[in-house]
């Protein structure tokens, strides 16, 4: 139902559609993302109100005190809960644009390898250290397994593993395999300053196994938040070119260029887990204009390559825009609009809607990274713990 809407939106803005890019996505997030803090601060500002005058009718200064730390508690609770409600109706006034997330670094949880990770915190070094500030000394990736042989007939079951090979199925072999890395990188923002004026002029350094790419002449001339709007193609080599550092240098006309800061991204910790933090999923599919599909491969492609990974039944797509996967049903819109308006049958729309779903199936089900733009701190080594 949802589906249908949208498509009715696009048509009435028809004209402005070929208007639109990426970067209208983009603002569109950001400017949701302001409005949802302005709320919340409006919020929190009409809480602290109300707390001064109940204090104002308090008397003894005791209780002014216990009576601020309970009034806060539930206010708070409230302010979460009432956020959203504001928020949705206005949407459907203002939203055309398809949005994106726009979170810090991208949690933890979406990067662990296969079946479980091992904190390295075992090796005296604190979990969530290798992702932003390189690789460890001593890290340790994988998983250890303890279980009692035979395999209970109920867990055999249950998980659908083959008793005699233990959990160890599902593991990525060890063979080198060659990836296509594309980094976008969009902006920056509150940049260090390196030279005397306050200013920087920041230019952006890729650095992955043998390819060093020095950007150098695209800098961008006295400017703390730059807007850099590239892509980068890199080939590489997984498991022995896995961490990429993206980094910011200062160009200067006489002596060497300074590096303002950087960020190290574990690839293969993305490309092997089960959230499919490799490409994020779009909110809706279409094949022209600001909102082309980017991943290389389709939703029904996924689709079937979790289903079958996952020994999920499915996905069996039936008439009237039904879908069935595991005991599950799913339902979609089932045309999809070309660049000249006309019409054709899909079931990608359908697929997508279990794509977005996916957390929802028994067993092999888990969230899959949503369409988004990561925010990272740029580090310093000679500034350590100091955000660049």
């Amino acid at each position: 139902g949802g589906g249908g809407g949208g498509g009715e939106e696009v048509e009435e803005e028809e004209p402005d559609e070929s208007m639109l890019d990426w970067w209208s996505k983009y603002f569109a997030s950001i400017e949701t993302m302001k409005e949802q803090l302005r709320q919340q601060e409006a919020a929190a500002a009409e809480a602290e109100e109300k707390e001064e005058m109940e204090i104002g009718e308090g008397s003894k200064a005791q209780v002014k005190n216990k009576d601020k730390d309970k009034s806060k508690a539930p206010k708070d609770d409230k302010k979460k809960k009432q956020q959203p409600v504001p928020e949705l109706p206005e949407k459907k006034n203002k939203q055309k644009i398809d949005e994106l997330k726009v979170p810090g670094v991208l949690p933890r949880k979406y990067l662990i390898l296969g079946m479980m990770c091992l904190g390295t915190s075992l090796l005296g070094i604190a979990p969530g250290q290798q992702d932003s500030a390189g690789p460890c000394p001593l890290s340790y990736q994988g998983s250890m397994c303890v279980y009692k042989v035979p395999l209970p007939d109920d867990i055999t079951k249950e998980a659908g593993y083959d008793p005699t090979f233990g959990m160890f199925q599902g593991i990525p072999s060890n063979d080198p395999i060659n990836v296509l890395v594309r980094v976008y990188i969009v902006r920056a923002t509150d940049l260090h300053p390196a030279d005397i004026n306050g200013k920087a002029d920041p230019y952006i350094a890729i650095k992955l196994g043998k390819t060093d790419i020095k950007d150098k002449e695209n800098y961008i001339s006295k400017q703390l938040n730059p807007v850099f709007g590239k892509s980068f193609d890199i080939e590489a080599t997984f498991p022995m070119e896995s961490m990429l550092t993206v980094a910011v240098y200062d160009w200067d006309l006489v002596g060497t260029d300074d590096l303002i800061g950087e960020t190290k991204i574990d690839l293969e910790n993305r490309f092997y887990s089960k959230h499919r933090a490799t490409c994020g999923v779009s909110q809706t599919y279409s094949i022209h204009g600001y909102n082309t599909w980017r991943d290389p491969m389709k939703p029904s492609q996924i689709l079937s390559k979790l289903c079958k990974e996952g020994k999920v039944d499915g996905p069996h797509f039936g008439p009237g825009g039904r879908v069935k996967v595991a005991n599950r049903v799913f339902t979609g819109p089932t045309e999809i609009e070309d660049e000249n308006g006309q019409k054709k049958p899909t079931d990608e729309h359908l697929a997508l809607a279990v794509l977005r779903h996916w957390e929802d199936i028994p067993r092999a089900g888990c969230r899959l990274v949503p369409e988004h733009v990561e925010t990272r701190p740029l580090l310093n080594p000679d500034k350590p713990g100091i955000e660049q």
